[in-house]
């Protein structure tokens, strides 16, 4: 699998291309010329057939991740998938062996299942209802509510204040 980005950063990227700006909901793959920059952005070859398959996981991702689906909606992502050991100093690491057009997507779910394993409830939707991106809680207390405290947690915070005060 390429290192252009985190396995994590990858994931992120995926389930947040379809952001909410300005109240509207955009998807930063639907223009193909854009999605192909995007996609190599990410390490990929922003081919055609990697942009269906990243579109395919992304919206099979997003609905696990929100409760929507079940966890097997993602198993035809993976059909064909092996992975196959590497010994290394720091022990047995695992590569994935999937054509290059699948790789992104296949990353993004391994990432999701490594975080469910790993990491239960870290990864999971913005609490802001308007919002329709994610986060990855890394802090300690697993508290973090919101995709960024300067958008999300500001407007939720601002928000409450005014409804305490009116």
């Amino acid at each position: 699998m390429p290192d252009g980005q985190s396995d994590e950063a990858v994931l992120l990227a995926i389930l947040n291309s379809t952001p909410v700006i300005d109240g509207e909901q955009r998807d930063e793959l639907a223009d193909p010329v854009a999605a192909r920059d995007w996609l190599v952005g990410l390490g990929g070859r922003g081919t055609r057939k990697e942009r269906e398959h990243v579109l395919a996981a992304r919206v099979a991702l997003q609905g696990v991740v929100r409760g929507a689906r079940p966890p097997e909606t993602l198993a035809p992502l993976l059909d064909g998938v092996a992975l196959t050991p590497a010994l290394t100093p720091a022990g047995i690491t695992w590569n994935a062996d999937v054509p290059a057009d699948r790789d992104l997507a296949v990353r993004a779910i391994l990432t999701w299942d490594a975080l469910t394993k790993d990491n239960a409830g870290r990864l999971r939707p913005c609490a802001n209802d308007e919002c329709q991106l994610f986060l990855i809680d890394h802090s300690r207390t697993n508290t973090a509510r919101w995709c960024s405290m300067a958008v999300c947690g500001n407007r939720m915070k601002a928000r409450r204040h005014y409804q305490r005060n009116r």
